[in-house]
């Protein structure tokens, strides 16, 4: 515990430490100049303190009457019903605690009932007398541990690079990358962490003091030290800063306004502190769950006492990091972090695998807030189908799961469509003026024509999960005003005679690799035999792989696209010339 408050202090002195040496201050007196100035400022405090300690003791006599009229005051609204019940509680308290008689005990009748004022022994208990040493042992305890914390906060300021290279070497030469990077993470984030909650804290104590001065509370500025100090222990801070305001205020003041503003003033400020100051300030810096810092807490506190709940969130944050850079203790990251547990995607298809649509829905309504639908369905859906189909190839979906995962999808597509259907237009309308500018500003190397009212046909290369991505493609081009459809999922014979009949300008074949490659190629490879000049672009949704390597594996020639996400495909067919002209919109 010692080395660890050491550590910790070690972090906030650090700047301090680092600013003098800059200076060309050496070492050992600029830590010297840093802790005792820290001393310094220490012992002020505590001298202020007392000062207005001792003026308040001394004032406590004038405040008996007050304090003897509010407990009458309580007496008195109490009413005379909870004395009753006080004094029936403590008969029966007597009669139960009372002996038996030895006649009852001996199984006689009872004569008489002994009266209430027979004589019975007292108890006595022995009390050693107080052992001088002991109180002296209390004493330097503390001061013990504190010199020990001292001194070992100065070496690690001195031997701060020595102390960090041995913990490196400890993770081994093939490991220097990673825990350098954890050391830098968990530094920078305690330091923040310490540099941001002294200053909330700061001021804090200076609102509390203020606050309690303009009420009328004596020796407000004690009270606000007090608040400041105390709120560096979690959870049990607040409530202790607050205790003695109020029972003085009870004291000082004849009514209750007083008391009441002084508990409103702590419970308003706490609760704008705690669920909008601190959340805004530390964010990202800390990256801890609200119940990973109360655990923490608890776990820390019952080790250490209150230097274990001072040290439960600087601790519990290194852990996190560590977990972070160390697969081994990634456990730590995932209980303790405050990063999602699972993405948007696997969550998506977690809570299909559970049957649960509309927790499913809600997953795609919370990212539309702050991604628009071509994100949402780029970045969640097709993966979400991905991981689908990895699972049915896998045998671990039945067909029950997996009719209900494909055709749920189907039925939230339809109810996302309406929500984001004006805000895609206009961003589809800003896409085409950029695309225009672009077009007018290279027209004379590469003339572009109409670059709206394509018809796009979309058409699936293997199994479900691709017709569902070809109907989600299929709406983002309509939203484009393009003039999309998408072919069902049927042999490749009928899908060709459609495609043929339908003499679309673009066709989309919709993928998802690695498992639907060879039916790409097969039913491209037909494609382009039965429509030479027709214009095709293959979708593999979300593949990372080597790209000229699978346009060689395909086939693909320089007149057809492959596409791996939604944006490039959607952009490039923004592109493409209406080879229908106005019959397409005449239609």
């Amino acid at each position: 515990m010692p080395l660890a408050l050491a550590a910790l202090f070690s972090l906030l002195l650090l700047p301090a430490v680092a600013f003098l040496e800059k200076l060309r201050l050496p070492r050992v007196l600029a830590i010297l100049v840093v802790v005792a100035a820290l001393f310094g400022l220490v012992g002020l405090v505590i001298w202020k303190t007392s000062q207005q300690f001792t003026s308040l003791t001394d004032q406590l006599p004038t405040y008996k009457k007050t304090l003897e009229d509010k407990i009458a005051a309580v007496k008195g609204t109490s009413g005379g019903s909870l004395t009753k019940a006080s004094t029936t509680v403590n008969e029966l308290e007597k009669e139960i605690s009372a002996p038996a008689p030895a006649s009852a005990m001996e199984g006689e009748p009872q004569k008489s009932r002994p009266s209430a004022t027979t004589a019975r022994p007292l108890p006595v208990q022995i009390v050693p007398p107080a052992n001088p040493l002991e109180s002296l042992e209390n004493l330097l305890g503390p001061l013990a541990t504190a010199l020990i914390v001292v001194v070992f906060t100065i070496f690690i300021l001195y031997g701060r690079e020595d102390l960090r290279n041995r913990l490196i070497r400890l993770a081994g030469r093939s490991r220097l990358n990673v825990m350098t990077q954890a050391m830098d993470e968990a530094t920078q984030r305690v330091h923040r962490y310490l540099l941001l909650q002294l200053l909330v804290n700061t001021g804090y104590g200076l609102v509390i003091a203020i606050a309690l001065h303009f009420i009328g509370i004596p020796n407000a500025a004690l009270w606000g030290i007090a608040a400041g100090v105390l709120r560096f222990l979690p959870y049990i801070g607040p409530p202790l800063a607050t205790l003695m305001p109020i029972l003085l205020s009870l004291a000082v003041f004849p009514g209750w306004r007083h008391a009441l503003m002084t508990a409103g003033l702590f419970f308003v400020l706490e609760l704008v502190v705690s669920n909008f100051v601190e959340p805004l300030l530390y964010g990202a810096h800390i990256g801890l769950s609200p119940l990973a810092i109360l655990v923490a807490a608890v776990f820390w506190t019952l080790l250490w006492g209150f230097p274990g709940l001072v040290l439960s969130t600087p601790l519990t944050v290194c852990l996190v990091v560590i977990g972070r850079y160390v697969p081994g203790l990634g456990f730590f990251s995932v209980l303790l972090g405050d990063e999602p547990p699972l993405t948007p995607q696997a969550q998506y298809y977690q809570r299909l695998l559970a049957g649960d649509q509309s927790e499913a829905r809600q997953v795609l309504e919370q990212c539309l807030k702050e991604k628009s639908l071509e994100e949402v369905y780029s970045v969640v859906l097709i993966p979400a189908l991905g991981l689908a189909e990895v699972d049915r190839h896998r045998n671990e979906l039945d067909e029950s799961t997996e009719n209900f995962i494909f055709q749920s999808t189907r039925e939230i597509i339809e109810e996302l469509e309406e929500l984001p259907r004006k805000v895609s237009k206009e961003e589809a309308t800003e896409a085409a003026k950029e695309v225009a500018a672009e077009a007018a500003s290279d027209i004379a190397q590469e003339p572009v024509t109409a670059t709206r009212g394509l018809r796009v046909l979309c058409i699936p290369a293997r199994d479900e999960a691709d017709e569902v991505v070809a109907i989600l493609l299929t709406r983002l081009l309509e939203l484009r005003g393009h003039y999309a459809e998408s072919i069902a999922l049927r042999p490749v014979a009928e899908m060709l005679a459609e495609v043929k009949n339908a003499n679309p300008d673009v066709v989309c074949i919709s993928a998802l690799p690695p498992f639907a490659l060879n039916y790409t190629r097969s039913l491209y490879a037909k494609l382009r035999a039965q429509s030479p000049e027709l214009r095709i672009a293959i979708c593999l949704w979300q593949f990372d792989g080597d790209r000229e390597k699978v346009r060689t594996t395909l086939r693909i020639i320089d007149r057809h696209e492959l596409f791996t996400t939604l944006p490039n495909v959607l952009k490039q067919i923004a592109k493409w010339p209406n080879n229908h002209g106005s019959d397409a919109r005449a239609e």
